[in-house]
């Protein structure tokens, strides 16, 4: 191994230590969040252990919201719908004790993505909404009358999440944090990240950090992706230059887990480098340029990240640096 080599791996080392504490922090965090739910909640049990969320009238939210979504939502039965708030949050539900554990889950993820990125929460001093749906009836009211894509299953809108949670499930999978990293992103970086580093992202961060949720529940349970086939890989040129989703569904399953694939290759390169690179192109960058900023001279042209990426998307997934 060259003296280089073994400095690499000398700093990758270091990093995957710092990238470990900072997650037993976050997860100890987690923990008492679980056990304590929020403060000043009543102390009566909800039937998922949880305690639930003071309820406040809708006149009385220290936001009501008035977006277009958010008025859509409120149209699917109106007079059922009940509000709280939490530090980074305003949640519209139908019943408490699911509002409670997507609470937990909420905030856990914003802070998790936030100190990922370096970003400071208390800079931001509006609340996001939340609402929750209970059931694909009246999700499939809401997807109709907001014109969604048939296959949505949740999506973040100008800072504001729609989702659906199954009350008969306690943890429902990685949709939460995936969109919740969509707003984290949406706060701190603008509306300009291209769809494409947006879906990267927020794909990546929901694998790894529900994978955490998850190990703190008692499970043995690792970050992993899907393995691309060579038939199947879209050049990182053609991945990039995507300005919306692919129309077919099986090419929209690829898109996602190339551009997750893609992430944690380039988050294990530098997360610093990471987190200029996605800056760089939230401002205006070509792609080639964001590379320059976030990498130096690691990759001197795309092409040379596309033939180094594209015999990492073909392997199992593998745990680098920051995974």
């Amino acid at each position: 191994m060259s003296g280089m080599a073994r400095s690499k791996s000398g700093r990758v080392a270091r990093f995957l230590q710092l990238s470990e504490r900072m997650q037993c922090r976050l997860f100890l965090i987690l923990g008492l969040w679980l056990a304590l739910a929020l403060p000043g909640v009543a102390q009566d049990q909800d039937p998922t252990g949880i305690n639930p969320l003071p309820e406040v009238p809708l006149s009385q939210l220290s936001d009501p919201g008035n977006s277009v979504l958010g008025q859509a939502a409120l149209a699917v039965r109106p007079n059922d719908w009940k509000h709280a708030e939490t530090p980074h949050f305003i949640l519209h539900f139908f019943r408490n004790f699911v509002a409670a554990q997507a609470a937990v889950e909420l905030e856990y993820y914003y802070q998790t993505v936030s100190s990922e990125l370096h970003q400071d929460t208390s800079t931001w001093e509006r609340k996001s909404h939340v609402y929750i749906f209970e059931n694909q009836a009246d999700w499939q009211v809401f997807q109709k009358s907001a014109q969604l894509d048939p296959w949505t299953g949740g999506i973040h809108s100008e800072g504001n999440l729609f989702i659906v949670r199954d009350p008969a499930y306690k943890f429902e999978g990685r949709s939460l944090g995936h969109e919740t990293a969509h707003l984290v992103l949406y706060r701190f970086f603008g509306a300009a990240i291209p769809l494409w580093l947006n879906e990267w992202y927020a794909e990546n961060s929901s694998i790894r950090f529900y994978a955490g949720l998850e190990r703190q529940r008692g499970y043995n349970m690792r970050p992993h992706s899907a393995v691309i086939t060579a038939s199947n890989y879209i050049p990182i040129a053609s991945l990039t230059s995507m300005a919306t989703y692919p129309d077919d569904v099986v090419q929209v399953s690829i898109f996602y887990q190339e551009s997750e694939k893609l992430v944690a290759f380039l988050r294990a390169q530098s997360t610093e480098g990471f987190v200029t690179f996605m800056d760089a192109l939230s401002h205006g960058s070509r792609l080639d340029t964001a590379l320059w900023k976030g990498f130096g001279a690691r990759f001197a042209t795309v092409d040379d990240l596309d033939r180094e990426f594209a015999d990492y998307a073909q392997r199992k997934y593998q745990p680098l640096a920051g995974n």
